[in-house]
């Protein structure tokens, strides 16, 4: 198959204020938790909730955006692709992660309303 897509669409919560890269003054990306809950009833009818957390990168005019606006607890709506990374440390051990790359996000609730 030629094309493919690599899309992401989630819808959560911002877990930690935004960790922002800078170089010569201007942003270069910013990096956050990002919280997804789904709720779901048991066999014993016991409401359930799974949390997953995800790490979101932002790049560029995109980052000065988060860095000025993005705190911890905002609920967003994101989109972007999942990115699979891989690096060796010091030690020469290997280590794999994971991150979505945002491409747009919104914000669901006004700051006021949130307080």
């Amino acid at each position: 198959m030629k094309y493919g897509v690599n899309r992401v669409t989630l819808v959560g919560n911002v877990g930690d204020d935004p960790k922002v890269i800078e170089k010569n003054g201007e942003v270069q990306s910013a990096a956050f938790p990002f919280a997804t809950s789904e709720t779901y009833k048991d066999n014993e009818g016991q409401e359930v909730t799974q949390t997953q957390w995800h790490r979101c990168k932002v790049w560029k005019k995109a980052a000065g955006i988060v860095q000025k606006y993005v705190k911890k607890g905002d609920s967003l709506y994101i989109e972007g692709k999942v990115v699979y990374n891989r690096w060796t440390d010091k030690e020469g051990a290997e280590h794999y992660g994971t991150e979505i790359v945002v491409e747009n996000f919104l914000f669901l609730k006004s700051r006021a309303a949130q307080e």
